[in-house]
């Protein structure tokens, strides 16, 4: 009996020490906390390539548009930050092309975060997710770009 209340003590010992020191680290680390929280908070427009068949292996023939529109919805909203997330006409018209069945494999995207002018607004930013224009060359070799605004 004495040594499992020893043991439960020393282990809630080991925990409250474990916690106090990560509490001493977020404090000294306050301006890289605050950097972190201000790159989510600006406006910006980056380009991304979105590996659709990796995201719809093994779906429905009859889900596979819908879901692919989820998908691009959830990596947006990971990739900007936000939770509004807002799809373009001509990038749903891109997916639905083929049909339901048939999406395309791999899509060239531009996100752009903007401010969010509403009043009533529950969010800050939405995300707008539009079809970026794919080269000649194809979709190989294309990383992520972010796009500076000329407006």
């Amino acid at each position: 009996m004495y040594k499992a209340y020893f043991t439960s003590f020393g282990a809630f010992l080991s925990v409250y020490v474990l916690r106090a020191a990560k509490s001493l680290k977020y404090n000294t680390d306050k301006e890289k906390m605050s950097e972190k929280k201000g790159r989510k908070e600006e406006v910006v427009t980056r380009e991304y390539t979105i590996n659709l068949h990796r995201r719809l292996h093994s779906c429905t023939f009859k889900k596979k548009a819908p879901k692919a529109i989820k998908e691009i919805r959830k990596f947006a909203e990971k990739a900007m930050g936000t939770k509004d997330v807002r799809v373009d006409v001509k990038l749903n018209k891109q997916i639905w092309s083929r049909g339901i069945r048939g999406p395309p494999r791999r899509i060239r995207v531009r996100v752009a975060r903007k401010r969010n002018d509403d009043e009533d607004a529950k969010e800050e930013f939405f995300s707008l997710v539009t079809v970026a224009e794919i080269p000649a060359e194809g979709l190989s070799g294309l990383g992520t770009k972010v796009i500076d605004e000329e407006d």
